[in-house]
């Protein structure tokens, strides 16, 4: 347990911000399957849409320190990759 009043505020402000950053996290990967459900459905239009919104909710996570820069841009080309070979 936290003895000084800094180490007990940045308990707090963790636990905050895990919840913050799991919802960033899940937020994602909802907007990844949608492409990925597209992409199975064989929807080449709606898959490209999905993506775009896929996209930008990766690199904004990215900004946010959720996902580290090499992981959004793999899973975008993966799925771009899954898109182009409809």
């Amino acid at each position: 347990m936290a003895n000084h009043k800094s180490a007990k505020s940045r308990i707090v402000r963790n636990n905050k911000r895990a919840v913050i950053n799991g919802a960033r996290r899940s937020r994602v990967r909802t907007f990844v399957k949608k492409v990925e459900a597209a992409i199975l459905a064989g929807d080449k239009e709606l898959a490209s849409t999905a993506f775009r919104t896929a996209e930008s909710e990766l690199m904004r996570a990215v900004r946010k320190g959720v996902f580290k820069m090499n992981t959004a841009s793999r899973k975008i080309s993966r799925l771009s990759q899954k898109i182009k070979a409809l």
